[in-house]
């Protein structure tokens, strides 16, 4: 059963249809039920670990303790001292509030299973995380322990009751948007950062390691060279915006294997741009044997990017939502909106359920440097309007995105409920295609749900707006939606829909465009 979008419908949609943030109201410190995801497979990842003897510096030796409001200054001293030995720094005997921990080079951070040195309740005596590292190289984060973010005291009430644990009732891009961002922990004020920001950091460790409850970014890797992180788990709460898992921005040679992520943002992003202070491209990012929840998009390669990236391989990932509607935006987000030319990137082997969009490949042109700084560009996060000072020349990155050598392989997706969306832009006279493209052994089902049809007399480029596969809103399509786009191949690529499946070999683009 189809119903079509009624005059009333539409109407509606553009006199309430606005943007559901909350930006007044005290903060909100509920845990509501299915805030978090009730799959936490914390025993796949994380092992008991013996406490370390040889050159270990405990902090209760030098006056932590689980009773104290502020255990920085005594983890900081602990820390310096291991510095200058090249030791092991140890937390053990339960939860240690502090403000910021900053790191130094050759230290290795053990915090024991049980054990976890946590965020206060205020937000007050941070910069800008829980714990950070600055030009420092050398650096392990181990032990079982955890990193507490407290990141649901920070937002303000949600505009939903309760989260949403039932199905839609149709298929209908405008609801979907409105249901996930009605269930949202806007920023408050006191909100004071992430987890861990680590900034021109090389030879990065991080194993058999929690992160719980992120206000922010959970895990920012900043011109950041040589970083393994594996047997790793973040676990936050799902409806805290802007909290996304790892963030690796202007950082290369990065590898991320065997890591459980669970968050309200995007779980892993690429990223790479100036008003983030990345100075040059990234390139040889791995991601495998990866399992991530995410109410946004799972994985995201070049969003908000003005520098190149290149050399992304992806592949051994389970991206999946549980509990909650609506799914996950997209699965794989590759996008190219703000001068990046985003290349040669690998995706194979891929697990997808419940992110209704499985592949969204998008080329715009936002040229979002010459209208924001470093304080603008992240203004938004708090509802605040600011004046948008250019962070480069107008003509710097204008019309300079390019997104092409993409391979994707052996996919199989779930309850998909928007096509494979594929699509370049038309802007001001000048059109740019996304350029080669495979597409190979691609297995889709759709959501067993009645969908919305929204007849449009034409489908608006969106080149200057934010990357998102919601944009489009419903399709024409089922299987795949491709525009401005040259070299398209596909091979066994399948879509299997409640009234019908579509499979076809396609070698051709012209022929793509008519389907």
């Amino acid at each position: 059963m189809k119903k079509r979008r009624t005059a009333f419908d539409k109407l509606n949609t553009l006199f309430f249809g606005k943007d559901l943030r909350i930006t007044t109201g005290e903060p909100y410190a509920e845990i509501r039920e299915f805030d978090y995801s009730s799959y936490y497979p914390e025993d796949k990842y994380i092992h008991f670990q013996d406490l370390p003897d040889d050159n270990a510096y405990d902090i209760c030796d030098y006056g932590a303790n689980v009773n104290n409001e502020d255990n920085a200054q005594f983890i900081n001293e602990a820390i310096a001292k291991a510095s200058e030995t090249g030791g092991t720094v140890l937390v053990q005997g339960g939860e240690f509030i502090s403000t910021t921990v900053e790191l130094k080079s050759n230290v290795t951070l053990f915090i024991a299973k049980g054990s976890a040195i946590c965020a206060n309740k205020t937000g007050k005596g941070y910069r800008g995380a829980l714990l950070v590292a600055d030009n420092a190289e050398n650096i392990t984060l181990t032990g079982g322990g955890k990193l507490k973010g407290n990141g649901h005291l920070f937002g303000r009430k949600p505009l939903a009751d309760k989260n949403n644990t039932s199905p839609e009732e149709y298929i209908d891009v405008i609801e979907m948007r409105r249901n996930y961002r009605a269930q949202l922990r806007f920023a408050h004020p006191s909100k004071y950062g992430g987890v861990i920001a680590f900034s021109d950091c090389r030879n990065i460790i991080a194993y058999n390691f929690i992160i719980e409850n992120s206000a922010h970014w959970t895990f920012k890797l900043s011109n950041c060279e040589n970083v393994s992180i594996k047997n790793f788990v973040i676990n936050n709460n799902r409806n805290v915006a802007n909290s996304d898992g790892i963030d690796i921005a202007g950082s290369s040679h990065i590898k991320i294997n065997h890591c459980f992520i669970s968050t309200a943002d995007d779980g892993i992003v690429i990223k790479n741009a100036i008003w983030l202070k990345n100075r040059a491209k990234m390139e040889d990012v791995e991601i495998s044997d990866c399992e991530i929840i995410s109410r946004t998009n799972a994985i995201k390669v070049g969003t908000e990017t003005t520098y190149d990236i290149s050399d992304i391989k992806i592949h051994a990932c389970r991206l999946f939502m549980t509990d909650l509607y609506p799914g996950t935006v997209s699965g794989i987000s590759l996008e190219a909106c703000d001068g990046t030319r985003l290349s040669d990137i690998h995706i194979s082997d891929i697990e997808m359920d419940r992110c209704t969009c499985p592949l969204f490949l998008r080329l715009g042109n936002r040229n979002r440097a010459s209208v924001v700084n470093s304080h603008s560009s992240n203004a938004i996060e708090f509802g605040k309007k600011v004046k948008f000072i250019p962070m480069s020349p107008k003509d710097e990155f204008n019309h300079k995105s390019e997104l092409k050598n993409i391979t994707v392989r052996n996919v199989v997706a779930k309850g998909v409920q928007i096509p494979v969306i594929i699509s370049g832009y038309k802007q001001n006279g000048i059109t740019k295609n996304i350029e080669k493209v495979t597409l190979e052994n691609i297995d889709l089902t759709y959501s067993d749900i009645p969908e919305i049809i929204d007849r449009r007399l034409f489908i608006p480029e969106y080149a200057k707006e934010y990357p998102e596969s919601w944009r489009f809103r419903n399709l024409p399509s089922y299987a795949l939606w491709v525009r401005h786009a040259e070299n398209v191949w596909l091979k066994n690529f399948v879509c299997r829909h409640p009234q019908k499946t579509w499979k076809k070999e396609i070698n051709d683009l012209s022929e793509v465009i008519m389907l």
